[in-house]
């Protein structure tokens, strides 16, 4: 390019971007006057040996090596000034864009923002702004860029530390970015298949620094991804034509040997013993390295629930035959942890919910937890309704991602047609199949003893609940976007008088958001249940279903839609057959104020879907207040269709509905 004239080397540092990269090359200017001719340019002084200059004279500062005792000892606070008045921000050339950015990354306008600046904090930010609004320049692709801050008239690289001013009145930031660079040159290799380079890394496009880092990263993420741990940047090569307003960028990848995982040192458990630490984090040893099955690693132990931190250090250096050993350091969270809920409906009445939870019951991991809630507390239908459960998990047993458990459940409902009292214990296994995808199957005996208008009836079976649980919801408490499926299918057997069978039970729903910001959500959900097998009368009165209420149908009262067909038409139970639709546009009025309104509909039958069974709707609006926990929920709403309600029902809790 310019052959004699002279280079110096400067820019950006790719070892920034990852501090796993490594760098060795040079950053050259060519085509511009020498940097050393204090004449060049803008004439700014280079006298403070802290400060370098552009080749069009501009000053750029590296960062003082010493302390500003003086300054702390000398240093008062400047008078009362408003940041416009203080702090002036001149960037000829520049849109509108740009100039937002600068004046974002200025630490100069930030401190001028203080209610009383100090002038010690001014003179620092000044110093400091030099080189962040050089790198905001390159990110952007300005290569040629000037830059000057002057305090009170002198430019503050050129004031010495031990000469900082008392009082500082006015600081005037002028930035003229120059043209903007393309590239000439986007070269980086050996590059492992597969790897997905920046798609604006390429000659003729924008040359933002920022790209070459982005680039340099995604090389040694895939050679790591390929097995080559140890991966970096052996090289770069970056040189800048000011006369043709190019970048040529180079970076030389070095991806070392493929490696297989070592040993895992563990440290910081205290409670959990260490093999149980090891077992549950599955640790890969003697497989060949990726760097997903590092984050595997680190997700199975954050799920437990049992650490507040979780850090996995790859060593420095490759042990005997390429193995990597990793350092695993863990600090373990509390022991115990207690939780509590609230919701009321006007025909369903409260519903109070709290659980116990212990995080590592013996020492190897095992999560007891206790729940109880009391319901229909002064509800329209039915009585008090009290549920008692405990359940304890095992995490990795058989497989890391496996946990086995215990579950217990006491239970007494009055409802309007029946009450009942019921009893549950069972044992399974639950499994994660990945971050979405989750499994559970269990052996459970279930008693229990309904009195109705029939008289006294006891239920036993022996069942096998089955569930598959899909979620990739952004947020599960208010989503804006993804799907959610479950589906449990529980085979059972009865024991006495009680009829043999299965019941289905299916729950999907989706999200989808639009406008700024997903301001605007349109949420979906179907319900669908089935009882086979079993007659009506031998089927276990929990497992057959009803519609109306928070969970089913708004709108409608708790549980008001059933059948009856037992008795000669006299005995009203659930069905065997069930379908719900619901539908809600939800509306952020505010970042915590939304509006929402909303469409029910439920099905229930004896015989079979769509035929032979009764509909039942209810519509209505909410008002949603967000919270960290997630948005307080009011819906108000009326029957559309059906014979079982009338009026309007409310609905108060946190959590969408849905």
């Amino acid at each position: 390019m310019a052959g004699d004239l002279p280079r110096r080397t400067y820019g950006p540092d790719l070892r920034r971007a990852d501090p796993r990269l490594s760098t060795r090359g040079q950053f050259s200017a060519e085509g511009r006057k020498n940097p050393r001719d204090r004449s060049a340019g803008s004439g700014h002084s280079t006298a403070n040996p802290a400060s370098w200059k552009h080749c069009d004279g501009s000053v750029s500062v590296r960062r003082p090596q010493f302390v500003f005792s003086a300054i702390l000892a000398a240093s008062v606070l400047a008078g009362p000034a408003h940041a416009a008045d203080l702090v002036s921000f001149i960037t000829p050339g520049a849109d509108e864009a740009l100039r937002t950015t600068l004046q974002n990354a200025s630490l100069s306008r930030e401190a001028g923002a203080a209610k009383s600046p100090n002038a010690q904090d001014l003179f620092a930010s000044a110093r400091a702004d030099y080189a962040r609004l050089l790198g905001v320049l390159y990110d952007q692709g300005y290569y040629s860029g000037t830059i000057s801050i002057r305090i009170d008239g002198h430019e503050a690289a050129a004031i010495a530390p031990m000469d900082a001013p008392a009082r500082i009145g006015q600081i005037e930031l002028t930035i003229e970015p120059g043209p903007r660079f393309v590239f000439s040159q986007a070269a980086i290799a050996p590059v492992a298949p597969g790897t997905q380079l920046p798609k604006d890394y390429r000659i003729g496009a924008t040359a933002r620094s920022g790209l070459i880092v982005e680039a340099a990263t995604a090389g040694v993420a895939g050679w790591r991804e390929a097995g080559h741990a140890k991966a970096a940047v052996a090289g770069q090569k970056i040189i800048a034509d000011h006369r043709a307003n190019t970048l040529a960028a180079d970076v030389t990848l070095a991806p070392g040997p493929v490696v297989h995982f070592g040993d895992l040192h563990t440290s910081g458990n205290k409670r959990l013993r260490s093999k149980r630490l090891v077992e549950i984090a599955g640790f890969p040893a003697g497989e060949k390295y990726a760097p997903e099955k590092m984050d595997k690693v680190r997700t199975r132990l954050r799920r437990t629930g049992i650490f507040s931190s979780v850090t996995l250090t790859e060593a420095d250096k490759l042990g005997p035959d390429n193995s990597l050993d990793v350092e695993l350091a863990v600090v373990e969270e509390k022991l115990r942890r207690m939780g509590a809920g609230a919701e009321i409906a006007s025909s369903d009445g409260l519903t109070l919910n709290g659980y116990w939870l212990h995080r590592n019951l013996f020492g190897g991991g095992e999560k007891l937890r206790i729940d109880a809630e009391i319901a229909g507390v002064g509800g329209a239908t039915g009585g008090t309704d009290y549920t008692l459960g405990a359940r304890l998990d095992r995490p990795a047993t058989f497989t890391p991602d496996t946990s086995a458990f215990v579950v217990s459940e006491i239970t007494k409902t009055y409802e309007e047609d029946y009450d009942e009292r019921a009893f549950t214990l069972g044992f399974g296994l639950s499994h994660i199949f990945n971050d979405r995808l989750t499994g559970e199957s269990a052996v459970e005996y279930q008693w229990s003893e309904v009195n109705d208008n029939s008289g006294r009836t006891i239920f036993r079976q022996v069942a096998f609940p089955n569930t598959l649980t899909w979620d990739n919801r952004d947020v599960a408490a208010n989503a804006t976007k993804g799907y959610y499926g479950m589906v449990t299918l529980t085979p059972f057997v009865g024991l006495g008088d009680t009829g043999s069978g299965a019941q289905l039970k299916g729950d999907f729903r989706a999200y989808k958001g639009f406008g700024t910001d997903n301001r605007f959500v349109l949420a979906g959900r179907a319900q669908i249940g089935g009882v086979f097998g079993p007659s009506l009368a031998t089927t276990p009165r929990d497992y057959l279903f009803y519609s109306g209420g928070g969970g089913t149908v708004r709108g409608q009262p708790y549980e008001s839609l059933g059948v009856d067909e037992l008795e000669g038409g006299t005995l009203r139970t659930g069905g065997t057959r069930f379908l719900g639709v619901s539908g809600e546009l939800r509306a952020g009025i505010t970042d915590t104020i939304g509006l929402v309104a909303f469409y029910d509909a439920g099905f229930i039958s004896a015989g079979d879907y769509f035929s032979g069974g009764e509909w039942q709707s209810g519509a209505g609006l909410g008002l949603r207040y967000n919270t960290p926990i997630g948005p307080i929920r009011l819906d108000i709403a009326a029957p559309v269709s059906g014979s079982t309600g009338d009026g309007a029902q409310i609905y108060l809790g946190i959590g969408q509905a849905f």
